[in-house]
């Protein structure tokens, strides 16, 4: 069985790692106990989303990023493809609806 907070964990570890931190840094700066964000990393722990924002932030790189190498190794995991992965532009409208438009523009002004 896949366990997406096992993949997220092997990815902060990565990433972490590539940079040369020490987990005590990353901690430190993404304000999160240093174990906690080991058991995070070691996949024994579920990251709120607010603590991956904060521990993204702390390794310099976009959450999207992190979560987008998650979806890859998960992909390969599953012995899935990328040909066999439906197509985002398929299912991600290219505009938003005028309704939704307008009510912005109302909001902003």
């Amino acid at each position: 069985m896949v366990l997406v907070r096992q993949e997220i964990g092997d990815v902060l570890r990565d990433v972490r790692l590539r940079q040369g931190r020490t987990l005590r840094q990353v901690a430190s700066r993404a304000s999160v106990a240093l174990g906690y964000l080991s058991e995070v990393e070691r996949g024994q722990k579920e990251a709120s989303s607010e603590i991956l924002a904060s521990v993204a932030d702390a390794l310099e790189v976009p959450l999207s990023s992190i979560l987008h190498q998650v979806g890859d190794r998960l992909a390969v995991l599953e012995g899935l493809g990328y040909s066999e992965l439906e197509p985002l532009g398929s299912t991600v409208p290219d505009t938003l609806p005028d309704e939704l438009v307008a009510e912005f523009d109302s909001a902003v002004r």
